[in-house]
């Protein structure tokens, strides 16, 4: 056992050396893989340093906020990001000549607690001049976050870093928001007109002081009544809203409320108010008390029945004091001597005119009438009750330029004193009067002129009528005595013509006596003028024998419906051609129509266009005369166009002639038709 032990120990003794090698060989792997592994953890750790650094420094320059830094050994003030300093920094003292003089003190304190030791963060706010130009101060909101900087060994802070965040922009808004709110709330509170918000499910949230006025609240603050009523309750709004559909409701009508003594009348109107997403946020009513309103306006409205009907009685009064003057061609008239005018009155207050008393002279057309010279003298003139007719000029009483007959009848007007102050009276156009007495002269000598005209009269229509009868009888006994059928058929024709003559001179006499008994009668039928104006002209072109002379018609309608009496219209036109055919012996007979509106008036112009003699200038206004013939050869008892004047007279149209002597004449006439 002993030897196994020693050589053991032998052995052992033999391979430490060797051991210790290994073990040392072994520890420098170790080491220097351990080296390897921390120099790249270092490595790792640098750049993750490197790079949260530049990720921060990014971050700073990305974000909006401000970092500084105070070096306190220094006293400066350094920037890390932002734009409240300059790059390069400023000094303690610059700093403080930024910052608002009525937050200097907060920044201080701040400041000096950290230095000291006695905070390790503070926060604060206080306002910061932007400007570094030297100008007007570009005043900014910043909230400050500070906190101190220690090293190792220093029981002091070495600098403090501070993050500023520019809340100017949402300072400036709050500002102004709550500028806008305590104007709203002063609307709100001041305003004429009652105002309150409910919540969407009906309960009271505000009301302002009008609105708590009206509702008789029991204090400025609220009141338990509304507080505690929903607004779904409450008449009128329990009975005309609906909780699932709001809508607009307005309404002016007497509200009554015995809880709170409310008896008023009201004007309400209700305004659902919506959020963006369309749903109900709140209930917004409107309350005027019209109630003195409605008082006044039932008093207006009292006062104003009463006041129309006595405007509707006096006027009612003029109305038939005008009409009655109006229809008499009168004027109420007053002189002022002393204002030296004379005004005219279409009623009861209406000036029409004004004139001075010279101006009044003038307007007479005889100045040498005796009572127009006594004008110079007013006083004179009217101091008694006259009565005046003469004539004046158109200046008073009508438009028109003629000279005018006028009754003046004067009254006297004295004032308290017995003093002649003017006078008044009326000033009557008494034109038709005068007109009348005249066509009363004229018609005694017609009636006076009537037995002539009858002598006259029967002479013509003797010799017209024989003359037909004689070539009828003469050439109806030579009849029987000829052989030739040729010279049967001239004396025939002869015969028929001489037949259609004393035929149309008969219609002429019977037409002529309807017309002087005022019994001829229109009979306006619904025609097709264009087709019936093709079959006159058919018939008449028949009566132009002469080879020399065209007969044409200017017929521009295919289809012209008309309301006129067919006959009587024909019996114009054919006038016009018959008298065409005995005057004209060569060239042409046009007759034609067209549509025309006059005097705002439709109706139909119709003409009847020759070649023929033509008529003098100075015989053109009497060929619408009775028994006018201007070629006493030309057989015709001169009443075909005083025929046609009576009836196109009658028709309300108008008639009339365009003529040269030797070239022609075109013969017209126009009606009003439908």
């Amino acid at each position: 056992m002993i030897q196994l032990s020693m050589i053991s120990h032998l052995l052992l003794l033999q391979f430490i050396p060797a051991l210790f090698l290994v073990l040392v060989v072994v520890a420098v792997v170790v080491v220097l893989v351990m080296n390897r592994v921390i120099i790249r953890r270092v490595r790792q750790g640098v750049n993750t340093t490197l790079t949260m650094h530049d990720m921060m420094e990014r971050a700073l320059k990305i974000s909006s906020n401000n970092t500084i830094v105070y070096d306190i050994a220094k006293q400066y003030v350094n920037k890390l990001s932002g734009h409240m300093l300059p790059d390069e920094g400023v000094d303690v003292e610059t700093f403080k000549q930024h910052v608002h003089p009525d937050d200097l003190n907060i920044v201080v304190d701040g400041i000096m607690s950290l230095r000291t030791g006695k905070a390790q963060s503070v926060e604060f706010d206080y306002r910061w001049n932007f400007d570094y130009s030297g100008g007007k101060p570009r005043w900014g909101y910043l909230h400050n976050t500070s906190v101190a900087e220690y090293v190792d060994g220093v029981p002091l802070p070495v600098s403090i870093i501070s993050t500023l965040v520019d809340e100017t922009q949402p300072h400036e808004q709050q500002q102004q928001e709550e500028t806008l709110s305590s104007r709203y709330h002063q609307i709100f509170e001041n305003s004429i007109i009652g105002l309150s918000f409910y919540s969407s499910d009906g309960w009271l949230l505000d009301a302002n002081q009008e609105m708590r006025r009206i509702c008789h609240f029991d204090s400025e603050e609220g009141d338990a009544f509304f507080s505690s009523t929903n607004l779904f309750d409450l008449a009128p709004f329990s009975e005309v809203l609906d909780r699932n559909h709001i809508e607009e409701y307005w309404a002016c009508s007497m509200s009554v409320i015995p809880e709170r003594n409310m008896y008023v009348y009201l004007e309400i109107r209700l305004h659902p108010i919506f959020d963006e997403e369309g749903k109900l946020v709140y209930l917004a009513i409107a309350a005027r008390d019209v109630t003195e309103e409605r008082e006044l306006y039932l008093q207006q409205k009292l006062t104003d029945e009463q006041i129309k009907q006595t405007n509707e009685s006096i006027q009612l009064y003029e109305t038939e004091l005008r009409y009655m003057m109006e229809n008499c061609r009168m004027q109420a008239w007053r002189i002022d001597i002393e204002r030296d005018c004379i005004e005219f009155y279409n009623g009861l207050s209406s000036i029409a005119n004004t004139f001075s008393l010279a101006d009044m002279r003038k307007i007479f057309a005889n100045q040498d009438d005796e009572f127009v010279r006594g004008l110079a003298d007013p006083y004179k003139a009217f101091d008694h009750p006259l009565i005046y007719v003469g004539q004046m000029h158109p200046v008073v009483t009508h438009s028109s330029t003629e000279l005018q007959w006028v009754q003046i009848n004067s009254i006297p007007e004295y004032d308290e004193h017995g003093k002649l102050k003017g006078s008044f009276g009326v000033w009557r156009n008494i034109n038709d009067i005068m007109r009348k007495q005249e066509q009363l002269k004229r018609e005694t000598e017609r009636a006076n002129d009537s037995g002539h005209q009858k002598s006259v009269f029967l002479a013509n229509m003797t010799h017209e009528i024989r003359t037909p009868l004689n070539a009828i009888v003469g050439f109806s006994d030579l009849l029987q005595a000829i052989e030739s059928p040729d010279e049967k058929r001239e004396m025939i024709r002869i015969i028929h013509n001489n037949c259609d003559m004393l035929l149309r001179l008969i219609d002429d006499i019977l037409v002529l006596s309807n017309v002087d008994a005022n019994v001829m009668q229109m009979r306006p039928e619904p025609v097709d003028f264009a087709v019936e104006f093709a079959d006159i002209c058919t018939s008449l072109s028949e009566r132009v024998q002469e080879p020399t002379v065209e007969f044409q018609n200017d017929n521009p309608c295919q289809t012209l419906m008309v309301n006129i009496d067919k006959s009587r219209i024909q019996q114009v036109i054919t006038n016009f051609v018959t008298n065409a055919v005995k005057y004209t012996h060569q060239g042409h007979i046009r007759v034609g129509y067209r549509p025309e509106e006059r005097n705002g008036r439709q109706g139909l112009y119709v003409y009847c266009e020759d070649t023929g003699a033509g008529i003098p200038d100075d015989q053109q206004a009497r060929v619408f005369e009775r028994f006018v013939k201007l070629n006493d050869y030309i057989q015709g008892t001169g009443l075909g166009l005083s025929i046609c004047k009576a009836i196109i007279e009658r028709c309300e149209g108008e008639i009339g002639v365009q003529s040269v002597f030797g070239q022609g004449s075109t013969f017209w006439f126009w009606i009003p038709v439908k």
